[in-house]
């Protein structure tokens, strides 16, 4: 990787984005690597102007480096989202509305809520690989109620999610995780199919969900756990992720993960857990706002699913 594509501390992030211009620019290069693409026509050619649109000289359209983006019509200076995805990004637990908005300087709490939720949606990179070698399978149910928006159910609610886990040796490799609406085949099959390669080993309980892995085409483990007391010594690694997310959702987020928005912190945990051994927070920095650019926008109204 190229090392210019990322600063490796503070010191060179505030260097690196002093200006708008240059966070501009960032992303100009982080979208078209080779070169300008018209989103209308494919179009290669394009006029830059004064203040930032490109027009394609095939059709004519005008695009800006941010819109089809993340950063999709946005009023907020680039250099605030740049601040906003270090802060995320260069903290080891991440980071609670509530902090941001005291942190940022945001105007609302809704406002750090919702820039929040905007970026775990790009934090999961379509096609990523799928995780192999012997891999752990377990379920956990997770409830709370989550605060800052109208018309939210302030119940707790228990929520049913798949875990799987790379082993190696003693070491814990990748996760992923999923919201399943029960612990039938139907749910865990599929989960396991999308997210573990073919021919890896699988290893479980002795749960009936399980009992198609082998005619679909895993080598399956299955370990009989005697109590519950004994589950966290046969299947180790799984029961591990499941304390630690629970740990990281409690603390930094006070277990205000509401069903309804709880995949997306999943997906905050996964990105975080997969790249804890990066050597700067400028990588997760660089894969961040990567991910940002080929993102589609999220808008409020959809991120709380109110009709537009």
């Amino acid at each position: 990787m190229d090392q210019e594509l990322y600063p490796r501390n503070r010191q060179e992030f505030v260097r690196q984005f002093a200006t708008e211009q240059q966070c501009e620019d960032y992303l100009i290069r982080l979208r078209w690597p080779d070169g300008f693409v018209c989103p209308g026509c494919s179009g290669r050619k394009a006029w830059r102007h004064p203040r930032g649109h490109f027009e394609c000289s095939s059709c004519g359209r005008q695009t800006s480096v941010t819109s089809g983006t993340l950063f999709d019509r946005t009023r907020k200076p680039l250099q605030l989202w740049f601040d906003v995805i270090w802060a995320v990004v260069s903290q080891k637990n991440g980071a609670s509305a509530k902090n941001l908005q005291a942190t940022m300087g945001l105007g609302s709490y809704e406002t750090a809520w919702t820039w929040l939720h905007k970026l775990r949606r790009a934090m999961i990179r379509p096609g990523r690989d799928k995780l192999h070698g012997a891999v752990e399978v377990d379920e956990t149910y997770i409830g709370g109620s989550e605060e800052g928006l109208v018309g939210r159910d302030p119940a707790t609610q228990k929520v049913l999610v798949v875990i799987a886990v790379e082993c190696a040796g003693k070491k814990l490799g990748r996760v992923r995780f999923r919201c399943i609406p029960d612990g039938s085949s139907a749910a865990l099959l599929p989960f396991v199919k999308d997210n573990v390669e073919m021919g890896s080993e699988v290893i479980t309980d002795g749960w009936q969900g399980y009992s198609g892995l082998t005619s679909g085409g895993y080598r399956h483990t299955q370990k009989i756990i005697p109590s519950k007391k004994e589950a966290a010594r046969t299947l180790p690694h799984v029961h591990l992720i499941a304390s630690l997310l629970k740990r990281w959702l409690n603390g930094t987020h006070q277990g205000r993960a509401s069903p309804q928005h709880l995949p997306y912190y999943l997906d905050e945990y996964a990105f975080r857990f997969n790249r804890r051994m990066s050597t700067h927070r400028g990588k997760l920095f660089y894969r961040l706002v990567s991910q940002a650019v080929r993102q589609d926008p999220v808008p409020y109204a959809k991120i709380i699913c109110r009709p537009q």
